[in-house]
């Protein structure tokens, strides 16, 4: 994948409403370092990053049927996520679908 390419990804991470603020920082850096004689090591921190934060489909069912995913979503929400993440899961995803996990994807498959 070349630098424009990771520079769509990135920027679409960064503005996903699921990106945590983690990400939202080492996206950042890394759009900053992008071209320069930092865009290796940004790169390598943000394959780290990326590798942390995707989410098994498994952790997205679990968590969405916990009181900590319902608090945190709603009730209306949260069981719209688990039964989207049953569904998905049942079509083969091994990871969260939303958009800041599948930018993460991206960046793990190269």
């Amino acid at each position: 994948m070349n630098t424009q390419e990771l520079k769509a990804i990135v920027t679409s991470i960064i503005e996903a409403p699921s990106c945590c603020p983690e990400m939202k920082q080492v996206g950042q850096e890394w759009l900053e370092a992008a071209g320069t004689d930092k865009e290796t090591a940004a790169t390598k921190k943000l394959l780290a990053e990326a590798k942390a934060d995707i989410i098994t489909i498994d952790a997205l069912i679990g968590f969405t049927a916990s009181e900590a995913g319902v608090k945190l979503f709603g009730p209306d929400f949260a069981k719209q996520l688990h039964e989207h993440g049953v569904e998905i899961k049942a079509q083969g995803a091994e990871y969260c679908d939303c958009p800041a996990c599948a930018g993460c994807l991206q960046i793990i498959k190269g």
